[in-house]
């Protein structure tokens, strides 16, 4: 079995790249949880009963990260030494400047005006731009150009937060 130390890829003993077999992914992560899940070791002694809660432990996070696709990556990068956290680092090209501010218009026009089919639309060309970023991504950082994969995660981010705010809005107007 691997150690609490390894890569996420190791523990469920799974290539280190970003296109990854769900599939895969779901039967290695039941069989690790089946190994370490801690009514496994109900009877066991207190030490054991903690180190099969921090496998546990370990093998969800491990799951949460692989299988979210933007978690992923950032996951995937942090493992080369590239820190993609939005809030550290900011620094986008001019032109996803410009359409942020854009969106962010077209999405104060459209609540104020309490146009839901505005909204969604928008957030239909978001979902458009986040599966074209994807695909952009995972060329990236299969390819390791890491510097440009991180940019890519942090507009991501962006999107899936701009996203969730438009969402929100609708659930308010209807």
């Amino acid at each position: 079995m691997a150690t609490l130390n390894d890569s996420h890829f190791d523990l469920f003993d799974l290539p280190p790249t970003y296109a990854i077999d769900s599939t895969k992914l779901d039967e290695a992560y039941r069989t690790v949880q089946a190994q370490v899940h801690p009514d496994r070791f109900a009877a066991a002694g207190d030490a054991q009963k903690r180190v099969a809660m921090q496998w546990a432990t370990r093998a969800n996070e491990a799951y949460q990260t692989l299988r979210d696709p933007l978690k992923r990556a950032t996951y995937m990068l942090s493992l080369r030494g590239v820190h993609a956290d939005a809030e550290n680092n900011t620094a986008m090209e001019p032109a996803f400047l410009m359409q942020q501010m854009e969106w962010r218009e077209n999405i104060e026009d459209a609540a104020a005006a309490k146009n839901v089919a505005a909204l969604e639309a928008l957030l239909g060309e978001l979902r458009d731009q986040e599966r074209m970023r994807f695909e952009k991504l995972a060329a990236l950082i299969d390819s390791h150009a890491d510097q440009a994969a991180s940019e890519a995660v942090r507009q991501l981010m962006f999107i899936e937060r701009v996203a969730s705010e438009i969402g929100n809005q609708i659930e308010k107007l209807d």
